[in-house]
């Protein structure tokens, strides 16, 4: 990519565009997606908390970490990265700190929530929200300490499941007025729910479509017809990947072999294209003669 990945990200994520933005939870994750022609890629906290710690999204992730997590998958990737920052993990002078973190990383988008720190997983029960009041000024602290204006605010509500989905959208407004860029409600229950965000609140809003979650599972072309902008697959790639690994393990301890899993597997030769082995022994090359 030529382009600054932030400008990129802008022009994709427009009203009705209904890009699809796969969940990687670490860099070869990452790889995958741009090797499978998506446009852009979301860090997703909940995959790197499950890959990471082997633990659930119920914000035990520190704010170095997941920074960390978004500088090498911007070292691994040219795709425009959403990166996942929680609730700014605290308030909004920590905040601060957390879009400083991320733009400096690497990200060209922080999505930002209102739930109270510790946060837990959208589609988790037993969630709670801060007040509007508060998870705006936040927001104004987002917009006011980014570098480059193309660094974009993504504001996620997840209201829907404490106060309902009117006050949903009413926070959702407010946080649009306040300044950010990209607009989300979190586990909207019903298709006509998921209709009614972006006529409602008009702006650039993301759907979040997860596998035995709250929100319908609608197609990219329905939701995009709807007016979103992006959708979110958060964990798809993460889900599939424990379901792989569970069942060639399975046949391993079964079996003693992997002979009759082998289209669970990805072969050795592929796995080194996908973690660029060519330009790394090219360099190795180069700089060492070996």
């Amino acid at each position: 990519m030529t382009d600054n990945p932030n400008k990129v990200l802008k022009q994709l994520l427009k009203p009705g565009a209904g890009i699809i933005l796969p969940g990687a939870s670490n860099a070869l994750a990452a790889r995958i997606i741009e090797a499978c022609g998506f446009p852009a890629v979301y860090m997703t906290g909940a995959g790197v908390a499950n890959t990471y710690f082997g633990g659930p999204d119920m914000g035990l992730v520190s704010v170095t970490e997941m920074a960390t997590h978004v500088a090498t998958i911007r070292d691994a990737v040219n795709l425009p990265i959403v990166a996942d920052g929680d609730t700014g993990f605290g308030n909004a002078l920590n905040l601060i700190r957390t879009v400083q973190l991320y733009e400096r990383a690497g990200a060209s988008a922080i999505q930002l929530e209102d739930q109270v720190f510790p946060k837990r997983c959208g589609h988790f029960e037993n969630k709670a929200v801060v007040s509007k009041g508060e998870m705006v000024q936040k927001i104004k602290a987002a917009v006011d300490s980014r570098r480059d204006p193309n660094f974009m605010i993504l504001a996620r509500t997840d209201a829907r499941a404490i106060e309902g989905f009117d006050a949903a959208v009413e926070r959702m407004s407010a946080y649009k007025e306040a300044g950010a860029d990209l607009l989300f409600i979190e586990a909207p229950k019903s298709v006509d729910e998921l209709r009614r965000i972006p006529k409602e609140v008009p702006g650039a809003h993301i759907a979040n479509i997860v596998y035995g979650g709250k929100t319908p599972m609608l197609p990219d072309r329905e939701l995009g017809a709807m007016g979103f902008a992006g959708i979110l697959y958060a964990n798809a790639a993460l889900q599939a990947a424990m379901l792989a690994m569970k069942r060639t393990l399975t046949h391993l301890r079964t079996t003693g072999s992997l002979a009759g899993a082998e289209d669970q597997l990805v072969h050795f030769d592929e796995r080194q294209v996908f973690v660029d082995y060519k330009r790394w022994a090219d360099l190795e090359k180069r700089y060492t003669g070996a």
